[in-house]
């Protein structure tokens, strides 16, 4: 999503080679200019003000309705930001976790990741290629209120980003998430020589893992040998209460 929303994607989108004439209102240069606002502001940490402040020929560019929207969508990237942050942290932290304690499991973890992703890319792409309006608007009832995401093709956001720039965007997205997935089943791949190499990093935690054992087994039954002989509390009272009930009964004889 990150590198989607970037200059570089946007110089693309308006320059692709098909692009019907006329389509636009704005010509290529101010759709640059004023779509780089829109996709800064979606990951600085300006407020509402970045965009209803901006104005061409002395009247404001983007209305209540479209700022507000803008807003919404700033509010859905950044916590899908976060969370990918917060997802990363956990995942870097299990690997090393599994490297430690079961070498090889990580590579199995992302290399069965890596699968997921492209399925669920896969099942996605197909429900949006069988009917696009829909899989949109549904996906917009999702994350927004109805009647908030909706705008005349004149608008200034439909101007910037028409529905072919979000295509062309949805298209760019999963490009790279096949990608990367790719790339990580070519890096995890369970070769002969690679789940050799890993069953013998396994063997050898295993073999650490005895050896740190039985030397905690020997260090124990070494500490118990060398403890003093001691008779418990309650084995003491119990032994003074017979040495009394036997010098009472010596006593009555």
């Amino acid at each position: 999503m990150r590198l989607v929303a970037s200059p570089i994607f946007l110089w693309v989108a308006y320059n692709r080679p098909w692009i019907p004439e006329g389509a636009y209102s704005m010509n290529a240069d101010d759709r640059l200019v004023y779509g780089s606002y829109g996709t800064d502001f979606l990951t600085n940490l300006a407020n509402g003000r970045y965009l209803s402040e901006l104005a061409t020929g002395g009247e404001q560019l983007f209305t209540d309705g479209e700022v507000s929207h803008m807003v919404d969508v700033k509010f859905v990237v950044l916590w899908a930001m976060l969370i990918g942050v917060v997802l990363l942290v956990i995942t870097l932290i299990l690997a090393l976790l599994l490297r430690a304690w079961r070498p090889g499991g990580m590579a199995r973890g992302l290399f069965a990741g890596a699968w997921v992703t492209l399925g669920i890319i896969i099942a996605v792409a197909v429900l949006a290629i069988i009917d696009w309006q829909l899989f949109f608007a549904e996906f917009h009832r999702i994350f927004f209120a109805d009647g908030s995401w909706t705008f005349p093709a004149d608008s200034t956001l439909i101007q910037l980003y028409p529905e072919q720039f979000w295509i062309d965007a949805g298209v760019a997205v999963v490009a790279l998430a096949v990608l990367f997935a790719v790339i990580l089943l070519i890096a995890t791949w369970p070769t002969r020589r690679r789940r050799a190499r890993r069953a013998a990093r396994l063997a050898e935690v295993h073999e650490r893992r005895k050896v740190k054992l039985v030397e905690e087994l020997n260090k124990g039954n070494a500490e118990y040998s060398e403890a003093p002989a001691h008779t418990p509390a309650r084995g003491r009272k119990r032994d003074r209460n017979l040495d009394r009930e036997r010098d009472q009964t010596t006593a009555v004889g």
